[in-house]
């Protein structure tokens, strides 16, 4: 672990990256540049592909830009912000910043649980949740840029989740229903749709 005080934070953050080597850095901070020019090109010395996640919300707050952490990495980083951005033209290819956000996982938890009157919550549901989020990630969503799926699939991507996580419910013996023929007909009978007559 490395602690940096305010005062220097981003000149020691920067030695710190070429001293420690570490594969990714996550913004939790709230310090606005934190992920200044050199650390992210003292990222790009020590990683082919450096994992720079500025999670920090507002965007105001977030440790680095979309277009800073690409064009600094030329290109080269791996990006997910807690606030959305645009894409980033850098050298003839766009990049798709993706948010990494727990909107991919706890309604498509909450979901399962209610659906499937689930007695416990394990650590395996969430594994089972990471892991249906990653699968729904394309080659085409990689090419861009992307490591999470695309927001505005974000219904498709819940049902997605949500009906693995059902799964490891009924196949871990935690399930309060008997379990249906058809998990993502009985997932979605009890969805709220918010639509009025």
């Amino acid at each position: 672990m490395i602690l940096l005080h305010a005062g220097n934070f981003t000149k020691d953050f920067a030695k710190a990256v070429l001293q420690v080597r570490p594969t990714a850095i996550l913004g939790v901070s709230t310090v606005g540049g934190a992920f200044n020019q050199q650390v992210i090109e003292n990222m790009s010395l020590v990683n082919e592909r450096p994992i720079i996640f500025p999670y920090s919300n507002p965007t105001s707050h977030s440790e680095c830009t979309a277009e800073q952490a690409y064009t600094w990495s030329k290109g080269k980083a791996i990006f997910a912000s807690g606030s959305p951005f645009a894409p980033v033209k850098y050298e003839g290819r766009t990049f798709t910043p993706g948010q990494g956000n727990n909107v991919f996982i706890f309604p498509a938890m909450g979901l399962a649980i209610f659906a499937t009157e689930a007695t416990r919550v394990t650590d395996e549901m969430f594994i089972t949740a990471a892991e249906a989020v990653a699968e729904q990630v394309t080659q085409d969503d990689f090419a861009k840029g992307l490591i999470y799926p695309q927001v505005k699939d974000i219904l498709k991507v819940s049902v997605n989740v949500a009906v693995k996580i059902a799964e490891e419910i009924f196949n871990s013996g935690l399930a309060g229903v008997k379990k249906p023929d058809d998990i993502r007909a009985l997932l979605k009978s009890k969805m709220f749709v918010p639509a009025y007559q």
